[in-house]
């Protein structure tokens, strides 16, 4: 999806993967493409597409495997390469890191919707592709107040139509199977289906339109993939199901945008199932949980594209969610893990990492010449950094002080206390940014302040890192 373009796969050479005898050359590069297409790898560079790392690949690989209930072996074998060739939803997969359950991407801010169908399938009678639609709709009003309402002229807030391979969509579909569909996030309301597809109700034959329209409804509605293969919000397609009800992650999820319905039958909810994936992408307790774990720094980054990190673990974060956790060596090839701090300069394109009493200078993610070099004339071991726009400078923080830093320029790195330049900001920072908005956020534990433009503490704040920035819910 256009909107969720957030990750991008450098195309590498293929030994890293095991094949087994029966598995084709071609089979990897269309696996990359694949772990490319829905999210499960990051490109560290816009171009040059010998340099990716196949660590990064094969962890990847296994991440889709655990997710998709396989071995996670993070070799490519036939039953990985079937899954894959399996049809699906257009969205990508950033799973929820916490609970493993629902992630949410957005909600209405009215619980009253119209919807419009501009065009129907040939596939099936007007009338039974109207009534699968329509059932799709009252998956999600049977379980919360939401109402919707079709009208057949003007603008809605949900738009439904069928577009057939390179024909008036502006994210193509790709034929029969593979992709069978996608949406948007609110408030966008755009719903399409691929109409190379045989759209079919009642059989096994085709694609049912009644369930891949109550998930990408689900979409419309706010709704991520869910890591429960037989959630309606799960990826992949399972297939026709006469008398499908909703799983309690579905359930859980919308509820959790726009409450609950009154008299909820409890017996039109599946809740007998665990997820495939454990909250770690990599078997080991040192891998961060983004949820709990403290930040080590936060950067808005390279291609700008904001990156957390934790111990030696990186990953990016959008208005979607989190991307599968990276080892940062991946993207910064020569960096150790358990980084101080870290800010990248818009100014010069040019990113810094502190680490005890050493600085790492990386234009985009290529190592200056002459890094790592001691760190002089302010204390090592420092809590965080920011670039403030400003005056075009870098601010260090350690402890109850911070440094302002010319990095073209002669600066005279005299500390400060922190309360005389920012009114509300606690002392010891974890990580501190200056965002695509241009406001600044520091970051402490599992909270953030936000500061306006007379660097005093916005109203309201502070607010839970892990629900607003990593989008952990929590549910009883």
């Amino acid at each position: 999806m256009s909107y969720r373009m957030l990750l991008f796969l450098l195309l590498g050479t293929l030994p890293f993967f095991v094949y087994a005898m029966h598995i084709e050359p071609s089979s990897g590069e269309e696996a990359k493409r694949y772990l490319q297409q829905f999210g499960y790898l990051q490109k560290p560079l816009e171009s040059d597409t010998e340099d990716f790392s196949s660590e990064e690949v094969q962890e990847a690989l296994r991440i889709f495997q655990l997710s998709t209930h396989l071995p996670g072996t993070g070799v490519l074998d036939e039953d990985t390469i079937d899954k894959m060739r399996q049809p699906r939803c257009g969205v990508e997969d950033p799973f929820n890191q916490k609970t493993l359950r629902y992630l949410l991407l957005g909600r209405w801010r009215k619980k009253n919707l119209t919807y419009r169908i501009y065009n129907y399938t040939p596939d099936m009678s007007l009338a039974a592709a109207r009534s699968a639609i329509l059932a799709g709709f009252k998956y999600w009003s049977d379980v919360t107040p939401l109402t919707f309402k079709e009208v057949t002229r003007g603008r809605a807030d949900i738009r439904i139509s069928f577009h057939r391979r390179g024909n008036g969509c502006s994210r193509p579909f790709d034929g029969p199977g593979k992709v069978l569909a996608h949406a948007d996030i609110p408030e966008l309301g755009t719903v399409h289906f691929d109409e190379d597809e045989l759209w079919t109700e009642g059989t096994y034959e085709g694609v049912n339109l009644r369930i891949i329209a109550a998930h990408e409804l689900g979409h419309a509605l706010g709704l991520g993939h869910s890591r429960f293969r037989s959630a309606l919000m799960a990826p992949i397609y399972f297939g026709y199901k006469p008398n499908f009800r909703l799983h309690d992650d579905d359930v859980k999820g919308i509820q959790a945008l726009y409450g609950k319905k009154d008299k909820i039958e409890e017996e039109e909810v599946v809740t007998t199932e665990e997820p495939a994936i454990s909250a770690e992408p990599t078997p080991t307790s040192l891998t961060p949980d983004p949820c709990n774990d403290n930040l080590d720094a936060i950067i808005l980054g390279p291609y700008g594209k904001t990156y957390a990190f934790k111990g030696d673990y990186v990953w990016t974060i959008t208005d979607f969610g989190i991307s599968p956790l990276i080892r940062i060596q991946s993207l910064w090839k020569g960096l150790p893990g358990n980084i101080d701090a870290a800010v990248h300069s818009p100014r010069t394109q040019r990113t810094y990492f502190f680490k005890g009493d050493k600085l790492w200078v990386y234009t985009n993610f290529k190592l200056n010449p002459g890094y790592p070099k001691l760190i002089t004339r302010v204390p090592p071991n420092i809590n965080a950094a920011l670039y403030w726009e400003v005056n075009k400078k870098i601010f260090l923080f350690k402890g109850d002080g911070y440094w302002q830093w010319d990095e073209l320029g002669w600066s005279n790195l005299s500390s400060k206390k922190i309360s005389s330049l920012f009114t509300g900001i606690p002392s010891q920072l974890d990580a501190a940014v200056t965002w695509k908005n241009g406001k600044i956020y520091f970051f402490k534990g599992d909270k953030y302040w936000r500061v306006n433009k007379q660097l005093r503490v916005e109203r309201g704040y502070p607010l839970s890192k892990a629900e607003r920035w990593m989008q952990c819910y929590y549910f009883d």
